[in-house]
């Protein structure tokens, strides 16, 4: 077993794995860059199609991608549902999976990179502040809701890891969305204060130090610190303690790392994630929820934790992935599968 030091050490650096020189080539050989199985390869009449797309978002440009269903017609209505990526991620990874597999089903669905992340604008770089991550999830919803064929009045949202965290939060007050779903909720919030299973609640206040001097160092124009900005090697990546991240490693870093990917934070966004909690008022969400993550999961406390606060959502359910852990539901087929079949049951009882 590793010291309680080092456990400590690649806790931090696990929030922030960098794919670097362990990069997988997967992403080049697809020429819209997903990097998932089964992933768009062109786009063909009669077929789902992929659109990238630029958007202006509080004077920041977002990079996203539009998928129509089948033999679009803009002419017709479709329902919609906006897909919000994991804490890292891009679009071009499980959001872009799960978008594509959504408009199989005959929704048009957009997935975008964050602002300060991905392909999209903003500066400084990496960014990572709640308020940001909720407003891209209503961003998405305005550009969506403009396109050509989309029924506005049904619109659906889903988000994934500490995607589906922000989509909580943003579901709770804007009522666009017709119904919310979560696939491994990730309360960012949480984790970054107390760190995974309360593993780092003892140096809170020196962490809050640290990201009020980066915020300093900012302000009087010096160079910005980074969270994390570390590279771990697979034997430390072997002595991480949780199934998230040492799996984390395997999917960002080499089966489907993308080169806009990356868990590198500025420090400085910990003075707002830190006071940040997805599973607070939850009780404003009246919408149908959905909330989905492995049985495995050892981020399954966070899921149920905001599952049981939302005391005046409808028709709300909390379907366990027999087996699953977090990571797995992100590629591994049986648990797609089984994800999508309950996304289709669930969205189709109230967006078609």
């Amino acid at each position: 077993m590793p010291s309680l030091k080092i456990v400590a050490l690649l806790l931090v650096a696990a929030l922030s794995i960098s794919p670097g020189a362990t990069m997988a080539a997967g992403y080049t050989l697809n020429p819209f860059t997903l990097t998932y199985d089964g992933a768009i390869t062109e786009n063909a009449a009669g077929k789902v199609n992929i659109h990238s797309v630029t958007y202006q978002l509080n004077g920041i440009a977002i990079s996203a991608n539009v998928y129509t269903p089948a033999n679009y017609n803009p002419s017709k209505h479709y329902p919609a549902v906006v897909v919000a990526h994991p804490n890292g991620g891009v679009k071009e990874q499980v959001a872009g999976l799960y978008a594509q597999r959504l408009a199989e089903q005959g929704y048009l669905t957009i997935a975008a990179d964050a602002a300060y992340q991905g392909a999209s604008g903003g500066l400084p770089r990496n960014v990572d502040k709640p308020a940001n991550r909720i407003e891209d999830v209503r961003g998405m919803a305005d550009f969506i809701t403009q396109f050509a064929g989309v029924d506005a009045d049904h619109l659906g949202l889903l988000g994934i890891c500490g995607g589906g965290g922000y989509a909580l939060k943003a579901a709770q007050t804007d009522k666009r969305f017709k119904a919310v779903a979560t696939l491994s909720m990730f309360n960012s919030g949480l984790v970054r204060r107390n760190g995974y299973l309360g593993s780092q609640i003892s140096t809170i206040q020196e962490r809050l130090k640290q990201a009020s001097d980066a915020r300093a160092q900012e302000a009087a124009g010096g160079e910005i610190i980074y969270a994390g900005d570390v590279q771990l090697t697979d034997e430390q990546i072997a002595q991480l303690p949780f199934d998230l991240y040492r799996q984390g490693f395997e999917y960002y870093g080499k089966t489907h790392a993308h080169p806009n990917s990356t868990f590198k934070y500025t420090m400085s966004s910990l003075l707002d994630l830190m006071n940040f909690d997805a599973a607070s008022h939850m009780a404003l969400i009246n919408q149908p929820l959905l909330m989905m993550a492995g049985s495995k999961a050892d981020s399954l406390y966070m899921t149920q934790s905001a599952f049981k606060g939302a005391t005046s959502a409808k028709n709300k359910e909390l379907f366990l992935l027999d087996g699953a852990t977090h990571i797995e539901t992100y590629w591994k087929p049986q648990y797609v599968n089984q994800a999508m079949d309950k996304l289709t049951q669930f969205f189709g009882k109230v967006l078609k």
